[in-house]
């Protein structure tokens, strides 16, 4: 892959900058592996906005991606390296020995027709897929589930890794890329390394309408509104008090700690926020 900055042409091309990778597949996706995909435009289903800020976009189908690796000791091969629009990494498409196609997220440095396998006793090579207890410590590892058998829920996302610590009893210790220290039990799966397509935060937009295309509305200051509609609303150059960052419905936006979910709580070692507790 390689970062390319365009000529500039045009005010919107100026300060494009494209991530370019030329052993993408340059066809259509596998019929059988997509499927349609809802408008969201951020709507529930009274047609009320409760989620701002969405809308438009390019139309296109969702992939449907392997996240459980369940076909264990069974050889596949990479077809081939695909775009998928609905997430920042890439995918790889893998044919099973049996003849059966599923995509895959594309692990950094797995190129076309590599051997990639999955279950306990699967070599330790990046693309490969094992319960955590059979994972050697240190190990970096991305798209591992929470619980056994649900399938990948964490580093997912392109440059996306996570590190095994330890194994205490029948949980793993792992080191999340915010800093936070997380127990998962030890059945559960992950794939050696990271997560490809890491230059995908290098890249550059150029121009607002990009956003548009990529179902993006624009987003209005707080400051900028009327106290009307905004708790932030109505500060002048020559006056006016400052206000805490909030949503338009008060709810502080930063600091402010939204996490609810307690049933959890005790399988977090270290918080990512150590200081504060």
């Amino acid at each position: 892959m390689a970062l390319v900055k365009v000529k500039p042409t045009s005010p919107g091309r100026r300060s494009l900058v494209k991530v370019v990778n030329p052993a993408l597949h340059k066809g259509a996706p596998v019929a059988s592996l997509v499927e349609s995909q809802k408008r969201g435009s951020g709507r529930n289903n009274n047609g009320h906005i409760t989620a701002r800020h969405k809308g438009g976009g390019h139309k296109h189908h969702y992939r449907i991606v392997d996240f459980r690796r369940d076909k264990d000791g069974i050889a596949a091969k990479v077809e081939r390296l695909e775009y998928d629009p609905n997430r920042s990494s890439h995918l790889a498409l893998l044919l099973y020995a049996d003849g059966e196609r599923r995509y895959v997220v594309a692990p950094r440095g797995v190129a076309v027709g590599a051997q990639l396998q999955s279950g306990a006793d699967a070599p330790i090579k990046p693309g490969n897929t094992l319960p955590l207890r059979n994972i050697p410590v240190g190990t970096t590892i991305h798209c591992v589930e929470l619980q056994p058998g649900k399938g990948a829920q964490l580093a997912r996302s392109a440059g996306a890794a996570v590190q095994l610590l330890a194994r205490e009893g029948i949980y793993a210790q792992l080191r999340l890329r915010s800093g936070e220290i997380r127990k998962v039990h030890v059945d559960c799966r992950a794939t050696i390394g990271e997560v490809g397509n890491e230059e995908h935060s290098l890249r550059s937009i150029g121009k607002a309408g990009a956003n548009r295309w990529r179902g993006q509305r624009p987003t209005v200051r707080g400051i900028a509104m009327n106290p009307v509609d905004h708790p932030m609303g109505g500060r002048t150059n020559g006056g006016g008090g400052w206000h805490h960052p909030m949503s338009p419905w008060g709810t502080p936006a930063k600091g402010y700690k939204t996490r609810k979910n307690k049933r959890t709580d005790t399988m977090i070692v270290r918080r990512r926020h150590a200081t504060k507790g």
